[in-house]
């Protein structure tokens, strides 16, 4: 069963995923669950510039987060 999401909208606001055909864009728990699930972060784990490259493993998240 699919999981519902209460702040769809304001979530909305803040997600600076680039993937435009993701089913998962404003429902966090379900885009946290399908990353985790493949060894990865999502796109708000990343600054705007690293996302866009789409690579979210963990690797990527210490080069983007050492570069601050």
């Amino acid at each position: 069963m699919p999981i519902k999401c209460e702040k769809f909208q304001s979530n909305m606001s803040r997600c600076n995923c680039t993937y435009e055909p993701c089913e998962r864009k404003g429902n966090c728990c379900a885009c946290l669950h399908y990353h985790l699930a493949q060894n990865q972060l999502p796109a708000c784990a990343f600054s705007d510039e690293a996302e866009k490259t789409w690579d979210r493993s963990f690797a990527n998240f210490t080069k983007d987060k050492s570069k601050k």
